[in-house]
């Protein structure tokens, strides 16, 4: 199935993280604690997306030795806490941090301790959904102590469009929760849904929907179908390593192998010599993929 090529060049991405990997251990936990995320924003009224960069850049996306034995994703020391204790070297030797039973109970005590914490009342100030203010707002009260701490959060939030989860979510009894994210090619993308629209689309992940149909070599009036792959940033040149090369399987196209890798249709046929109007990939073919 050939599709008209929208666009060949689109110079505005997704932003590099060059300190925070874009990687599969990120997506499962978003995947894993979004729903808790979004439970204290509507409790505290704290950005999902905030709550979830922190937990993220904090616990090492729940690899940390402190999210994976004190259950502590945020890192909040003991300060007024007569819980269980435990100790390790952070900004001093055998500094003491607070222990949880479960990861929610961490979450529902970050929420408190920013909630009751009378250096971070003026955050509340700030809409929902302005998670840069909230960022630099945390810095600004002495959450912690890099100077890059807000840009940081920024970038994760921005990478892995954590901002729709800020977003009021309209009729409950229709609403089907947030897309999941996955990653290709270290990009982000989403499963289209039945009843899904590339301005849904658009409108939940803050994209143009312009820029959606171009990130996917889609054509204007495009209907998703359910199972597609969309991407929210623009596809790269070539395959990730180990990927050189694959197999045409049956009932494949180019752009189906362009989705299935996170490669731009257009570069996939300039590397196999090939165009839409003098190729279409048959069972056995070996197309290039770098």
């Amino acid at each position: 199935m050939t599709r008209r090529i929208l666009c060949t060049i689109l110079s505005i991405g997704m932003m590099s993280l060059p300190l925070l990997a874009n990687n599969d251990d990120y997506v499962r936990y978003i995947n894993q604690y979004k729903d808790i995320a979004i439970e204290q924003m509507r409790k505290y009224h704290i950005p999902a997306s905030i709550t979830l960069a922190q937990a993220l850049l904090e616990s090492g996306a729940g690899k940390s030795e402190l999210a994976r034995k004190s259950n502590n994703h945020f890192g909040i020391k003991c300060h007024s806490w007569n819980g269980k204790r435990t100790y390790h070297d952070d900004d001093e030797a055998d500094e003491c941090f607070r222990v949880y039973k479960n990861v929610r109970d961490s979450y529902e005590d970050h929420s408190i301790f920013l909630a009751t914490g009378s250096r971070y009342a003026f955050l509340f100030k700030f809409a929902q959904t302005d998670y840069k203010n909230w960022a630099r707002g945390l810095k600004r009260a002495g959450y912690a102590t890099s100077p890059t701490y807000a840009d940081k959060l920024i970038e994760i939030i921005e990478r892995y469009a954590l901002h729709r989860f800020d977003r009021p979510q309209g009729n409950k009894s229709r609403y089907l929760g947030p897309h999941e994210p996955y990653l290709a090619n270290d990009l982000v993308y989403i499963i289209a849904r039945q009843g899904d629209t590339m301005q849904s689309i658009a409108d939940e992940f803050g994209i143009s929907k312009r820029k959606l149909i171009c990130y996917n070599d889609l054509y204007k009036g495009y209907v998703p179908v359910k199972g597609d792959i969309i991407y929210l940033a623009r596809k790269h040149r070539k395959a990730q390593k180990p990927h050189k090369q694959h197999t045409v399987g049956d009932g494949e196209s180019m752009y189906m192998i362009s989705q299935k890798y996170g490669v731009r249709l257009k570069r996939l046929y300039k590397m196999n010599d090939a165009t839409p109007d003098t190729y279409a990939p048959m069972v056995g073919d070996v197309i290039r993929l770098r």
